[in-house]
Parts: structure tokens; C-alpha cells; sequence
């Protein structure tokens, strides 16, 4: 009697029954895992073409291929979420930001997310491109952008202030200290590396301190520059969602902070 030829398995079946393929796709959304276990070889083979090309590549062409590739779809996307735009709206004009979150802002705030954490990535490169792709594929992290956007927008407010408009912003804050390492230290030195501000007779006490008191001329250009170089991803978005979260994390008084001067204060 003939003996029977041992079934073959699909590639479908040994996909699924594989523990290594199964807990890498078990990462993807469910939608994602059918559609992956459901491509033919030949639809497999590109897609480990372009995994493959896209991990050789530098995070700065990650974040601009990624910004070709998603940035429309993730525009409109981000623009169905009226509810946190307005909310976002109505904090920035709290604090007299006039920053009209149009399409075009919104776009240029996505490829900007990701070149900035294109540069992240060189301290942290294996989380650059998990970051992006939860960008693309989970609701949560794209209302990140929003928390992006409102901790951007206040530190470059902040990066426009004078020493003398810290002090008075931090005294307002309930953890001081927190506030001035977090924030304000880390500002006041890039205004010095890239001599925006240069103190001068900081050991005489009755000297008239123009640096404490001069309003930094920073180009929008340049000031986008100083923001990114200064705080990463993660600094700026937590920045944001911490005051969408609780609006009083951040305390601020537009008159107190922007009074002028007193002429006097440093004679």
C-alpha cells in the first residue's frame, strides 16, 4: 500500500505557528497582522525591502521619507480632532500666543516632530523610528502633536523672554526649582552659547545688568533652531500635555510677567 506524503504547510500556517514571526506581528494593530500574514511572497518581498532600507537609513532621511510618505494623511487625521484643536486653541490664546493652527501649520509641526526626533535619535536612535510609526498607527500618540504644539509654542515664548521675565515667570510656578532646571536654566544657556544674551559684570553687585533686563532678537528661523537644539521630543511634549492635563501645572500672569522694567532696578 502507498505510503501518504506529509501535507505541506501553507505559508500561512507555518506564519502563524512560527512563536518569532507571531510575536513580531502580535506588535502590529490587528488590522495590520491580517494584512501582513495575508500578502503573497512576491508583496512580502517589498516590504522587507523597504524595512530593510528604511533601518540602513540616517534618522534625517527617516524623518523626511516619513514625512513624504504620511504627512498628508496624518494632516487630515489630526484636523478630524476638533475637540483637542480647539482646546489647544483656546490655551495658546490663554497665553497670548496668536499661533493659528491652519493646515499648513499643523503639516509643517509633523515633519518638524519628526526631524526633531530625527535628532533625538542620536542620543536615543532605537526609539526614533518606534516613535514615528506610533505616530502613524495609534490615535493616542497623534494627539501627542497637539501636546507637541503647545509645549513648542510656550518655550519659544519663553526663549523671547528677558532673565529678568524668568525670574518672574518661575516665582509664579509652584515647584520653583523644578521649573528654573527643567526650563529655564537650560534657555538662558543657549541664549549665552549663541551669545544672544552675554552677561556682563555679574560679580559686581551694584553694576547696571543690561543682560538681565535685554529682550533676546531671535529670528523665527533661528528660534524654532534654539528650541529643538535645546529640549527634546519628550521635554516638549510633556510640557504641553501636562498643562492639557492639569491647566494650573503651569502658572502664568501676562501683565505681571511683560511689565515694563523699572529703570531703576539694577542702578
Amino acid at each position: 500500500m502507498p505510503q501518504l506524503m506529509p501535507q505541506r504547510k501553507s505559508r500561512k500556517d507555518s506564519i502563524a505557528s512560527s512563536p518569532i514571526a507571531e510575536g513580531i506581528l502580535a506588535k502590529l494593530p490587528l488590522e495590520a497582522q491580517k494584512w501582513a500574514e495575508s500578502l503573497p511572497w512576491e508583496q512580502r518581498r517589498y516590504v522587507l525591502s523597504l524595512c530593510h532600507l528604511i533601518c540602513a537609513t540616517p534618522p534625517e532621511k527617516q524623518a523626511e521619507f516619513l514625512d513624504d510618505y504620511t504627512a498628508d494623511g496624518l494632516v487630515s487625521r489630526v484636523l478630524q480632532d476638533r475637540d483637542n484643536k480647539e482646546r489647544v486653541k483656546g490655551y495658546l490664546n490663554g497665553f497670548h500666543i496668536h499661533t493659528e493652527l491652519s493646515e499648513l501649520v499643523l503639516r509643517n509641526y509633523i515633519r518638524q516632530f519628526y526631524i526633531h526626533s530625527a535628532q533625538d535619535a542620536h542620543r536615543q536612535p532605537d526609539l526614533y523610528l518606534e516613535s514615528a510609526l506610533k505616530l502613524v498607527t495609534n490615535i493616542e500618540e497623534r494627539n501627542n502633536v497637539f501636546n507637541y504644539i503647545l509645549g513648542f509654542e510656550l518655550l519659544k515664548m519663553m526663549f523671547r523672554m528677558s532673565w529678568w521675565e524668568h525670574e518672574k515667570l518661575y516665582r509664579l510656578q509652584r515647584n520653583q526649582e523644578a521649573f528654573i532646571k527643567t526650563y529655564i536654566k537650560p534657555i538662558q544657556r543657549a541664549h549665552e552659547i549663541n551669545g544672544i544674551i552675554v552677561p556682563r559684570d555679574i560679580d559686581v553687585f551694584f553694576a547696571k545688568r543690561d543682560h538681565f533686563i535685554q529682550k533676546p532678537k531671535v529670528s523665527d528661523r533661528k528660534l524654532i533652531e534654539l528650541v529643538m537644539a535645546t529640549f527634546t521630543t519628550d521635554v516638549v511634549t510633556n510640557f504641553g500635555f501636562s498643562i492639557i492635563r492639569h491647566l494650573k501645572s503651569f502658572c502664568f500672569d501676562y501683565e505681571y510677567v511683560f511689565e515694563p522694567e523699572p529703570e531703576a532696578i539694577f542702578q
